[in-house]
């Protein structure tokens, strides 16, 4: 028994001694019967240990976080240490025990002692995992953490390389292609640069765009140029030939300026003298208005073109073709109002000679020398026809005395003047006058060219709803025909047809022939000439250069804005201004009632004409008063039933006229109309305070006496006070006696209150006045 004790004691100090060498797990071995079944019960909490710990590897490399792997290891560690401090605290208390086991009475005790200590252990074992199991878990742990460190290190490296080679590659990639771009647009420029003109033609003045098309460049290159030197244009901005040589020097090329005046004159070619032939005179009829011109030419054509005309006065230019014995004449009929200038100068200059008709009865009058004036100027023989001979007070010797002043001195008193008495009435004198146009043609030996292009004048245009825009065209040289291509001032045009004064379609136009032409593109202007050419080509070519001068010219009458001329602009811009769109039958008519009005003067306001054409009003003429704010004068037109609709609607008014005065003397009224009323102070009495009442819920009333004038009710008065001005306000209340009164003469008493002022005082002055509009003159 002995012999086992100390067997057991053997083995309790070798156990014990290994677990000092491992201080952490110990797994302690009974030596009783029960010792094989403590052994397989300790095999089965070191397996389920080991499953709990396999379990929790999982766990912790499933986890990413770090300080969580940390804090498990440090929960480990505890364990360890705190099994370790349990074992060792037992087997002290074992080798106590086994001390005690000599002084045990029995061996029953000691067996019951080791059973309770060997079943503590075996649930300590149960708890605990073996030491060698927690070490190695946590060296795996850590090399586990370490490792994933790194690869987490490798990837932020790999993943931070691979962005900074993409950013890279990407930049490249980018300079790659800016510089195939820079290297394209180099390529490219030098292209351009190589396709340049080496020399080019321009006028006096070409846009940019022209520019750049002439020296086979983009609009761009150039301006890019004129902004090198300083200058800022657009594609369409106009620049002079000098900004246009320094540009063009640049590119390398050479710059002819060619004078654009020379480039838009047609050079009209001399006809040989075989090939001219006689042609019939034109003849133009000229005077004052409402000395017959109309009705003379009415007896000769034997018509009655005077009861179209509005008033009986002609409005327009008129041209006929008259047949008589001796031949053909061509006449020309002018208006004769003063307005009508223009018209009578462009019938002076398309003409051969010229008739001045003057009323025997009114004898030379101020359109009369005007229109003399005009054929002086043109250089043409002038025949006198005194008309109305047929009336008693007729005197042709005063007529004669008169226009001898002027240099028409009569044939038979030694001059060579032609006098011709007629009577548009009684046609006394016609035939008299047709030999003496006749023999004034066959003196100046008139001759054309009849098989050669078309060379004319537009004596007037109008726009036609049907037809579209129509000339009268007087063939001065060559023959006119259908399809012919011709030019006429800004635009080109093709003859579709021909109507002659009598209404008849033809189809040729011999010299000295006036017809209305049907083909222009846009109405022309009265006075144009009309040239016909070869093909359109070269129609279309001229009509470029006319427009370039055009261009030029505008630019030229571009004035700057100096010192000397600033105040003069502000003044000019500040002034009011009467704006109108006019509108009228023909062209000519548009143009000489244009004229008319901007002669009116003033210093107040200022007459603008927005647009002048010929045609009805349309619905665009409406669109545009309303946008200028202008009013449109229909001149012996009407518009259309939209045109009307839409004015009504805009509140646009469309004044209409037939007669040219009568529209002058109205716009005239209307643009004194437009102008701002003059406020002016009239006074109409004086008043002396001579005693002050004082009335309950009415105010201060003043006892007055007027002393000149008037006082009345609602006039303005002005409170004076030791001839200092008090208040200005007016009377609103006024009494005579016990009535109410309108007003109070000179010499009465009454008694008066004033609008909001009760610091009346006796000895105030109170002066009556009213504030009268005064209509301004222009």
């Amino acid at each position: 028994m002995s012999q086992k004790n100390e067997n057991n004691e053997k083995n309790l100090n070798q156990e014990s001694s290994q677990a000092d060498n491992k201080p952490k797990i110990i797994v302690k071995k009974a030596n009783n019967n029960s010792s094989n079944n403590d052994d397989s019960q300790a095999t089965a909490a070191v397996k389920k240990v080991k499953k709990v710990i396999v379990k929790k590897k999982i766990i912790i490399h499933n986890k990413s976080d770090k300080q969580e792997v940390q804090k498990q290891d440090n929960n480990s560690e505890n364990v360890a240490k705190n099994f370790n401090r349990d074992s060792n605290s037992r087997d002290n208390r074992d080798n106590r025990e086994n001390k005690n086991k000599n002084y045990s009475h029995g061996n029953r005790e000691h067996k019951d002692f080791n059973n309770n200590r060997e079943n503590k252990d075996n649930k300590l074992q149960q708890i605990a995992p073996p030491a060698d199991d927690v070490s190695s878990f946590k060296k795996d742990n850590k090399k586990d953490n370490k490792k994933r460190d790194y690869e987490k290190k490798e990837k932020e490296y790999d993943k931070k390389s691979s962005q900074k080679d993409s950013k890279a590659e990407a930049a490249q990639r980018q300079e790659n292609k800016i510089f195939n771009k820079m290297q394209a647009k180099k390529r490219q420029q030098e292209q351009r640069l190589a396709s340049v003109e080496k020399e080019i033609s321009i006028m006096e003045t070409i846009t940019v765009g022209d520019l750049a098309k002439k020296m086979n460049l983009r609009a761009s290159d150039i301006i890019s140029k004129l902004m090198g030197m300083g200058t800022m244009a657009r594609v369409n901005d106009i620049i002079d030939s000098d900004t246009a040589t320094i540009i063009a020097d640049d590119f390398g090329c050479k710059v002819n300026v060619v004078s654009l005046q020379e480039e838009a004159t047609i050079e009209v070619k001399a006809d040989k003298e075989e090939d001219l032939k006689p042609r019939p005179p034109v003849v133009t009829i000229m005077g004052h208005v409402d000395h017959g011109k109309t009705s003379l030419l009415d007896a000769i054509r034997h018509s009655n073109i005077t009861s179209k005309e509005s008033g009986g006065i002609t409005q327009n230019i008129g041209a006929y073709k008259v047949k008589i014995p001796s031949g053909e004449i061509a006449f020309i009929d002018t208006p004769g109002h003063a307005a009508f200038t223009m018209m009578r100068a462009r019938g002076a200059k398309s003409t051969d000679i010229v008739i001045l008709v003057v009323a025997s009865d009114d004898g030379v009058m101020p359109q009369t020398i005007e229109a003399l004036n005009h054929a002086k100027e043109a250089n043409v023989p002038i025949i006198v026809a005194v008309n109305k001979m047929d009336l008693p007070n007729a005197s042709m010797d005063k007529v004669k005395a008169a226009l001898s002043e002027y240099g028409l001195t009569p044939e038979e008193w030694g001059g060579d003047t032609q006098y011709i008495g007629v009577s548009a009435l009684t046609k006394q004198g016609i035939n008299e006058l047709l030999e003496a146009i006749i023999l004034q043609a066959e003196m100046l030996e008139l001759k054309a060219n009849p098989n050669r292009e078309a060379i004319g004048i537009v004596l007037e245009a109008s726009l036609d709803q049907g037809r579209g825009p129509v000339g009268t065209v007087l063939v001065q040289n060559g023959t006119l025909k259908i399809g012919d291509y011709f030019v006429c001032g800004l635009s080109v045009g093709k003859v579709r047809a021909m109507v002659n004064d009598l209404g008849q379609r033809v189809t040729k136009a011999l010299p000295s022939t006036p017809v209305e032409v049907l083909g222009f593109e846009k109405t022309p202007e009265a006075g144009e000439s009309f040239n016909v050419m070869l093909d359109e080509k070269e129609a279309k070519a001229i009509a470029d250069k006319r427009v370039q001068l055009k261009q030029q010219e505008a630019l030229k009458a571009n004035v700057k804005v100096t010192l000397e001329n600033l105040y003069e602009k502000i003044a000019s811009d500040a002034m009011k201004e009467f704006k109108v769109i006019i509108k009228a039958d023909v062209q000519g008519s548009a143009e000489a009632l244009r004229d008319a009005l901007n002669k009116i003067q003033s210093d107040k306001i200022r007459f603008v004409s927005i647009y002048s054409a010929s045609g009805a009003v349309t619905e665009s003429d409406v669109n545009l008063a309303h946008a200028s704010n202008a009013i449109i004068i229909a001149y012996r037109v009407r518009p259309s039933a939209k045109a009307r609709e839409l004015a009504e609607k805009l509140g646009i008014p469309i004044e209409r006229y037939d007669i040219i005065y009568e529209a002058i003397e109205a716009i005239q009224n209307a643009m004194k109309g437009s102008l701002e009323r003059i406020k002016k102070e009239v006074d109409i009495g004086t008043v002396e305070v001579r005693d002050v009442f004082h009335v309950p819920k009415v105010g201060t009333i003043a006892g007055c006496y007027v002393t000149s004038g008037k006082i009345e009710r609602n006039a303005s008065v002005r409170v004076m006070r030791d001839n200092v001005l008090i208040y200005t306000s007016k009377i609103s209340s006024l009494r005579r006696v016990k009535d109410d009164v309108k007003e109070v003469a000179t010499g009465y008493e009454c008694g008066a209150s004033i609008e909001n002022f009760n610091d009346i005082k006796k000895g105030d002055i109170l002066e009556i006045f009213k504030i009268e509009e005064i209509a301004q003159d222009l």
